[in-house]
């Protein structure tokens, strides 16, 4: 009987779903539109003093999102490893107009890092409203040439557990105050392309993962899932070379100031839609039109990618662990891991403090975080 029943289903459902959509379409564009223009004149949150932390903040797409949210006078905490940087973007955002800014040097695959800066944060501030998580890692390679497979788990690291450590201290005090977490996540959660496998399936994994969650919260913490296409930035740009197995370090000479451009649109349509509560701001909206595509009709996404590959002659892709013996020397640097907002190491410099205390008494949150296992701060206001 089951096996009847699906049957039927399997072709009667999809050309009904067809026929519904195509009817009730254009009725819920206009809802979803006067549901956007609704809150962006009557309901969106007013940033002014609220404290944001932003991780993968010292370039490309995280360094936009702290001048978009400077720019409405929010208080600022910036997270990267890269702290030389982080100077750098904590400057320009107080001139811009954040209140106060403060960095902390961090790594966001690392959980006690992320107790850390959060804990650092609320001593600091008192309270954490927005958590925008930024710090992602890409690649081009094809999967049957890589040799090296320790950067694989680098990569689920960053792209995955830097997202879910971070979310995962910060919630007890998000809950406090209504906050809401921001994701960085792409197209290719879905949308499958050559010579992202790796980066995809970290994606889809992160994507599923706060859409749980959204459910589990129910309300209590707003989530806000932004998804890309191919944008400028860092991310298409930037040289690295690895050392220690998957462990990557930036090239100073290839730091480079994300300005301009689909990055800096994208950047605003984040914390626009963040702040009117939006659940998802895509960029570019065309981009769904394959989800059709990949529901009832796979095969032409299938056909398409083969073709595109067909007309690409002899393959070229990045260096990483590729070949017998390769050394990993400037040369093997040439591939393009893709970083947005990455960051590099750098050394923690001793705790400095320059500004008066927060505007807000600190209160202990539901689920109190473990005092952290530091005995330096890397925390500055500029």
């Amino acid at each position: 009987m089951v096996d009847l029943l699906n049957s039927v289903m399997n072709l009667v459902a999809p050309p009904a779903t067809m026929v519904v959509m195509a009817f009730a379409w254009p009725l819920l564009s206009f809802i979803s539109f006067s549901e956007r223009v609704y809150n962006s004149y009557f309901a969106t949150e007013n940033m002014e003093d609220k404290v944001v932390v932003i991780t993968g903040a010292s370039s490309a797409i995280g360094e936009q999102i702290a001048y978009e949210y400077a720019k409405r006078g929010a208080n600022l905490v910036l997270v990267a490893r890269r702290e030389q940087r982080l100077r750098v973007v904590s400057n320009k955002a107080k001139q811009i107009g954040a209140n106060h800014v403060i960095i902390i040097a961090a790594d966001v695959i690392k959980e006690d890092d992320c107790r850390r800066f959060i804990t650092q944060a609320v001593n600091y501030y008192g309270r954490v409203d927005h958590l925008v998580n930024t710090a992602s890692l890409g690649h081009t390679f094809y999967f049957e040439e890589v040799s090296d497979t320790t950067v694989f788990p680098h990569l689920m690291d960053i792209n995955f557990w830097g997202n879910v450590y971070p979310t995962y201290v910060a919630l007890p005090y998000l809950q406090q105050t209504n906050g809401r977490i921001v994701v960085n996540a792409s197209v290719e959660n879905w949308l499958p392309l050559p010579r992202m496998s790796l980066y995809s399936a970290a994606k889809a994994a992160l994507v599923n993962f706060y859409e749980t969650l959204r459910f589990e919260l129910n309300e209590d913490v707003g989530i806000t899932i932004a998804t890309h296409g191919w944008i400028g930035s860092e991310m298409t740009r930037g040289k690295f070379m690895l050392e220690e197995g998957a462990e990557m370090q930036w090239k100073e000479e290839r730091e480079v100031s994300a300005n301009g451009g689909p990055l800096e649109d994208f950047a605003k349509m984040i914390v626009a839609g963040a702040c009117r509560g939006d659940p998802y701001v895509k960029f570019p909206n065309w981009y769904d039109v394959f989800l059709l595509y990949r529901v009832f009709t796979p095969n032409v996404l299938r056909w398409t990618f083969k073709l595109l590959l067909s007309t690409e002659g002899s393959r070229r892709s990045s260096l990483v662990g590729v070949g017998a013996g390769m050394p990993l020397d400037e040369s093997s640097s040439q591939m393009k891991l893709m970083l947005e907002g990455g960051p590099p190491r750098f050394p923690a410099s001793p705790p400095h403090y320059t500004a008066s205390p927060p505007r807000y008494p600190a209160s202990s949150p539901r689920y109190p975080a473990s005092p952290p296992r530091f005995a330096q701060f890397n925390i500055q206001e500029l």
